[in-house]
């Protein structure tokens, strides 16, 4: 049976590749795939070619240089690795491959993996979010302990309480911190600290590890129980580096346990200086309040003096005097007044005199008269002198005044038309030369051009 696709319709090898690695590329997603290297290849390039394996099967896969990182670029055949990138098909060959992306030992990646996939859902779930924080007391009446009895970070953290506000009396709940038991020794007593209800804030501690060692912290069932305590919970696990799912759903997370301690408690040097400031307050206000109630006191005392009846008579008799002298004082003024009024209607009077206003315009006219000289003056004076500005300006630009530094003007002797330039003459032609002083006539010996 013929197939009905003509074969005009036929695509090449290329074309047929690229199609297909579209289809692998767009149909498949980013995606994390273990197996065991071998075969590994690194040429020049810094890039590497590997393949990965199971049991059954195996893949080809590339490395590109720009993807690596130095701490993850020690891996030899045999290795065991998690690599995560994209499937795609290597056109010249037809060969489809795991172009990686990352690449990390198969057993640490599992946890990061697992890490990852628990931190994603409790954070959907809303266990991290800051509205389910209970914030610490200020001064906690007894620090509750969840942790090793025998590790270092008890040690350091009652070093610290100790140091700082002694005061404070702390229970430990004892409980392994490692190991496939830890989980629920550590559930346990976190549900007897809850039980007990004989401290108003938790710290869940122990010292520093790898991630295996960590992993106690990041259980599941443990994390809903420290985002359902009614305590307030400080988790402070590990190196401030090391992050498990505990520090994420605790109230406060500290990056130490000694950093628990110093969160926990205050500075007791820090609250007897506060005390001591506030002791100082309560002195200085009570003074102050003292000093209030002596001034009023002695305002009342004197309020008591002036309202006596003695007192009103001697207001009355200074009252009387003080008007007796502000009616004098009006009198007076207003006889000043009347005078001064006189004075100014005389002076008007004066000044109104017709032999007065004639002497005013004699001598307006005569300085007018002499205002009008002295311009006639000026304007003489200035035309003048614009004048001679005028003449030795014009003087400067003369052709006479110009020869009479020297120059000269020189004329074709026939024809008369002034020569400018070497190139207009030849030897043996006549010029005439105008000077200051009379003109010459001249026969050409020489021409020198310009150059």
């Amino acid at each position: 049976m013929q197939p009905n696709t003509p074969i005009t319709a036929a695509i090449s090898v290329s074309q047929l590749n690229r199609r297909v690695k579209t289809l692998i590329e767009q149909g498949m997603t980013r995606l994390w795939v273990e197996g065991e290297i071998s075969n590994l290849s690194r040429p020049a390039s810094g890039h590497m070619y590997l393949s990965l394996k199971d049991n059954s099967a195996q893949v080809s896969a590339a490395w590109f240089r720009s993807r690596q990182r130095k701490s993850t670029i020690n891996f030899k055949n045999g290795d065991r690795v998690l690599a995560f990138g994209r499937v795609s098909l290597y056109e010249p060959r037809g060969n489809y491959q795991l172009i990686i992306e990352e690449l990390e030992p198969a057993g640490e990646g599992i946890l990061k993996r697992r890490f990852d996939e628990l931190k994603l859902k409790l954070a959907n779930e809303g266990l991290f979010d800051e509205d389910r924080k209970q914030a610490l007391p200020e001064l906690p009446t007894r620090i509750g302990i969840i942790t090793s009895p025998s590790g270092a970070a008890i040690r350091d953290v009652l070093s610290i309480l100790g140091r700082r506000f002694p005061a404070v009396p702390v229970v430990i709940y004892p409980a392994t911190v490692q190991g496939d038991a830890a989980p629920n020794e550590l559930l346990n007593a976190l549900s007897t600290a809850i039980h007990r209800n004989e401290c108003d804030v938790l710290i869940l501690c122990r010292g520093g590890g790898s991630i295996e060692d960590l992993w106690a912290f990041n259980n599941e069932t443990l994390a809903r129980a420290i985002s359902d305590c009614t305590l307030p919970i400080i988790s402070a696990i590990g190196h401030e580096t090391d992050f498990t799912i505990a520090d994420f759903v605790a109230d406060i997370r500290a990056p130490t346990p000694s950093g628990a301690a110093e969160i926990i408690v205050p500075n007791q040097d820090d609250w007897l200086r506060q005390i001591s400031n506030i002791t100082t307050r309560i002195t200085r206000i009570g003074q102050r309040a003292l000093d209030n109630k002596t001034q009023e006191l002695d305002w009342l005392s004197r309020r008591l003096v002036v309202n006596s009846p003695a007192a009103k008579l001697q207001q009355q008799r200074q009252s009387l005097r003080e008007q007796c002298g502000r009616l004098n004082s009006a009198i007076r003024q207003q006889l000043l007044e009347q005078k001064n009024e006189l004075q100014s209607v005389g002076s008007e009077l004066i000044t109104l005199s017709p032999a007065l206003s004639v002497q005013q315009s004699i001598a307006n006219l005569q300085q007018l008269r002499q205002r009008l000289a002295t311009s006639i003056k000026h304007s003489m004076s200035d035309t003048g002198h614009k004048i001679a500005l005028l003449g030795r300006s014009l003087n400067s630009v003369s052709p006479i005044a110009t020869l009479d530094r020297g120059y000269a003007i020189v004329k074709d002797n026939n024809s008369g038309k002034v020569i400018l330039s070497s190139s207009e003459v030849k030897a043996g032609e006549d010029i005439r030369a105008r000077l200051s002083q009379g003109e010459l006539i001249a026969t050409i010996k020489k021409v020198i051009s310009n150059d």
